[in-house]
């Protein structure tokens, strides 16, 4: 992974609690798992960061090899992956979600 992409990902998740790598945007999202992680945020009335991984290759390439998760969605919270779209419902779900987002 090229150190500039690095650094951009290290600051993005440093400068924002809740950072959402998803297909598309929270306008529009490209893909249903997307679209179901951005429901789910919506709904805790989160405030978070999306990205779009669709128009940066790089950055939707790095992520992964990042991330060490091979999806998309990757929601982050405080800099820390919390998972993809299974992982976000499961913890919705349960509740956690609400204490890992503070909601």
């Amino acid at each position: 992974m090229d150190d500039t992409v690095r650094q951009h990902i290290e600051k993005t998740l440093s400068d924002n609690d809740v950072v959402l790598y998803m297909k598309g945007s929270r306008s529009i999202p490209r893909c249903g798992f997307s679209a179901q992680v951005v429901e789910i945020l919506e709904r805790h009335q989160t405030k978070y960061l999306d990205v779009d991984v669709l128009s940066e290759p790089e950055l939707r390439t790095s992520i992964k090899e990042f991330s060490g998760w091979p999806t998309f969605p990757q929601l982050y919270v405080k800099g820390r992956l919390v998972g993809g779209c299974d992982v976000v419902s499961e913890l919705d779900r349960t509740g956690e979600l609400s204490t890992l987002l503070g909601t």
